[in-house]
């Protein structure tokens, strides 16, 4: 998300890694990298100045228990958290209350029936009884599409293909939706800010009583967010729901415009598949974006598209227990994710492989791991003993030669296999040489006593 945003980030990034010291023609050129970052990914100008400025002032002075290097970088990191929102903003919902209601607004083109669904997956899979409610009635053949959508992710759906009156299709399902925990609502929109967009949501909102109203927006309109946000928060919408945070430069502009406005935003879209919403931590979403990773939104991202069975053997991977089972599992749940050098950005240590050198290169081709290939791996670990999956370093070429006969997979595939697990465990350890994250930001992390990854 934000790719060039983030690119000129880690670049000032390994450039600070890098120096010998830290003058002030560093900090001058730091800052141009910037401003140029800031002014590409659509940040308001007068915002992007007094970040800047703050930077510049506070880079001078001498932090206590930091060296310059560490400093500068907790400084950029801090300053750029605060535009975007220091806040990360959930939604408790309480099971006593059936159901709890959940109401989505905004323009035509924002992306809320598939956001309606997204969130719908989002709290089913964390234990929550969801459905679905249609109450679009102006935008063609919009019933329906939430109903597909809602059959693409398992949960029920309330629609009516002939109402045209959305307080007549709430007061006919009402007692329906009461057998919940959650219900999410998928209202109309229109094309532009409008009275009339205006007062049929106030109208349905009177009736309702949500519990939350979200504003859906793009993110590819940019700083255009900071007058829509302005807008619906005039009928009581109570935060933001960012869309289309994948590959948009303009997505700066959006999510700092949000935060003028004090319109919080509590999830972002960042594609159109199901699981692809996450919560907004705006310090997580920093440190991603200067490539320290984010291990939170990974397991979050994880526990959307995973069983039961998958997220205990992620807590064991957590704990430190990483067993070539484990490795296996993973690929194949981070397949379901997407390409696997996106979700890479989220762990420390792959988050800028810039700074790794020549196998920094190699990382992204290696990730790369073929679906009929996860297959082969899968049947060498099968053949294999528990002892020999707990501690692959005790295969030699004779187990190989075995491990290999008994699953029908070329030797040469089982040493690749094993030498990526090696790789990965390494990397999600911590333990690689040479990278900003483990030689700087893990010290950081302990003296600020805040996680930045």
């Amino acid at each position: 998300m934000l790719e060039k945003f983030g690119t000129s980030l880690k670049k000032a990034m390994t450039k600070i890694a890098g120096a010998i010291f830290i003058d002030k023609k560093l900090i001058e050129e730091i800052c141009t990298e910037l401003k140029r970052a800031m002014l590409e990914a659509d940040i308001p100008i007068d915002i992007a100045k007094d970040l800047l400025e703050k930077i510049k002032k506070q880079a001078s002075k001498d932090q206590k228990g930091l060296d310059k290097r560490e400093q500068l970088l907790k400084l950029i990191h801090d300053e750029l958290t605060s535009i975007l929102g220091e806040d990360e903003y959930k939604i408790k919902i309480d099971k006593k209350k059936k159901p709890f209601k959940i109401m989505l607004a905004g323009l035509y083109g924002a992306g809320k029936t598939t956001t309606a669904a997204k969130l719908a997956l989002y709290y089913s899979k964390r234990g929550f009884k969801t459905c679905l409610l249609g109450l679009d009635v102006h935008r063609p053949a919009a019933p329906q599409q939430l109903k597909q959508m809602a059959d693409k992710v398992k949960v029920d759906c309330f629609i009516d293909l002939e109402e045209k009156n959305a307080l007549a299709i709430l007061e006919k399902f009402k007692s329906k939706i009461k057998k919940y925990d959650l219900c999410i609502i998928d209202t109309a929109g229109r094309d532009a800010l409008s009275k009339d967009l205006i007062n049929e949501l106030a109208s349905i909102k009177t009736e309702l009583k949500p519990d939350h109203s979200f504003l859906v927006i793009a993110a590819d309109i940019g700083q255009a967010a900071r007058k829509q946000a302005k807008t619906f928060k005039e009928i009581g919408i109570s935060g933001v729901i960012v869309t289309r945070l994948d590959g948009t430069a303009k997505g700066g502009g959006a999510l700092a415009s949000c935060s003028e406005t004090k319109a919080n935003i509590y999830f972002v879209g960042t594609g159109e598949k199901p699981h692809e919403i996450e919560l907004f931590d705006p310090s997580a979403f920093v440190s991603r974006l200067l490539g320290m990773g984010d291990l939170k939104a990974l397991i979050e991202k994880v526990k959307t598209i995973a069983e039961t069975e998958e997220m205990e053997e992620l807590e064991k991977v957590k704990d430190g227990k990483f067993t070539l089972d484990h490795f296996h599992k993973q690929l194949k749940t981070m397949q379901k994710m997407g390409p696997l050098d996106k979700v890479a950005e989220m762990i420390p240590g792959l988050g800028n492989l810039g700074n790794l050198g020549s196998i920094g290169k190699k990382i992204p081709d290696m990730l790369q791991v073929q679906e009929g290939k996860v297959k082969k791996w899968g049947f060498a670990i099968q053949s294999m003993t528990p002892n020999e999956k707990e501690n692959p370093d005790i295969i030699d070429s004779s187990r190989t030669e075995r491990i290999s006969k008994g699953s029908h997979v070329p030797t040469s595939e089982i040493r690749e296999m094993i030498k990526q697990y090696k790789l990965i465990k390494e990397f999600s350890s911590g333990k690689q040489k040479g990278g900003i994250n483990k030689r700087m930001m893990q010290k950081m992390a302990k003296k600020f006593g805040r996680k930045l990854f």
